[in-house]
């Protein structure tokens, strides 16, 4: 369903813009058609630059996405705007994804109106159908994010990504701002649409816990760069890269890494070599 290849995303910084920062340097990757792969590494890493590069959201500087074979890096301005209802995003902040002016019931109609799914009365069927479906009652139809709790908030953004009905979607760390109960509920909530829809995702997140609950497969990033890549029970449980062992000791014992787990290798090109099936990690020449 989704195929990178060697994306590159790119930033000018400083006083002078002369400073180059490689945020996504070189990814690539596949998604299969329904499944879930989970993205995780330290804040900074480059995992949201990526998930938005996907989208377009950040024009990348150079590779290849293809989303059900249509390479949507080399999509005009109007093509990719016929496109966008196939791929949504979201975000981690859910009160700042809504307009603070509006309804719910508005902020979950709007893509159908502007998509021209339906007339009147088949949106409004539509829009109390899907608030139903991610658990809300109908009442808070009439209320505006601020009126919500972020569970709540976070709800009305998933009803209205899926009123458009998506192929893929980007989650990024859907749920950090959220109190440990509510992201329980909503990672279910998540998981179980995603399943019934066959929608494929890349959920970003840096807690190995959720990623290990919601993933199929998981890839490890480390400063703009995949290390490594594979189904999620061989690359949490029996970790190849350095890297991923310190992020499983880490998740498991709350404590510094013990010193005897390698440290990062230095000088030569990376690749990526298949230490089991389908299990890719990151090694340097």
């Amino acid at each position: 369903m989704i195929e990178v290849r060697n994306l590159r995303t790119y930033y000018s910084s400083g006083i002078l813009r002369r400073t180059e920062v490689r945020a996504v340097d070189g990814v690539s990757l596949e998604i299969e058609k329904g499944t879930t792969l989970g993205l995780v590494g330290e804040s900074g890493c480059g995992k949201t630059t990526l998930g938005r590069s996907l989208l377009r959201l950040i024009e990348p500087t150079d590779g290849q996405v293809f989303i059900d074979g249509v390479e949507i890096t080399g999509l005009s301005r109007s093509e990719l705007r016929r496109f966008r209802p196939r791929m949504q995003m979201i975000f981690q902040d859910a009160y700042a994804s809504l307009n603070p002016r509006i309804r719910m019931y508005d902020s979950i109609a709007e893509p159908l109106r502007l998509m021209k799914r339906g007339d009147r009365a088949g949106i409004d069927r539509r829009v109390r159908e899907l608030i139903a479906r991610v658990g809300l009652n109908e009442d808070l139809l009439n209320r505006r994010p601020y009126e919500l709790s972020g569970g709540q908030n976070q709800r009305v953004v998933l009803a209205r990504i899926l009123s458009l009905e998506p192929d893929f979607i980007v989650a990024d760390e859907p749920t950090s701002s959220l109190d440990v109960s509510v992201q329980a509920q909503i990672l279910t909530l998540f998981r179980a649409l995603a399943r019934d829809c066959d929608t494929t995702c890349l959920f970003i997140s840096h807690d190995i816990g959720v990623i290990r609950a919601m993933s199929d497969q998981v890839a490890i990033m480390v400063k703009g760069r995949i290390v490594e890549i594979g189904p999620t029970s061989d690359v949490l449980d029996h970790p190849c890269h350095w890297y991923t062992r310190r992020l499983v000791a880490a998740s498991t014992r709350d404590a510094d890494v013990p010193p005897s787990l390698p440290e990062s290798p230095s000088g030569g090109m990376p690749e990526m070599v298949e230490v089991h099936p389908g299990h890719w990690v990151e090694v340097r020449a």
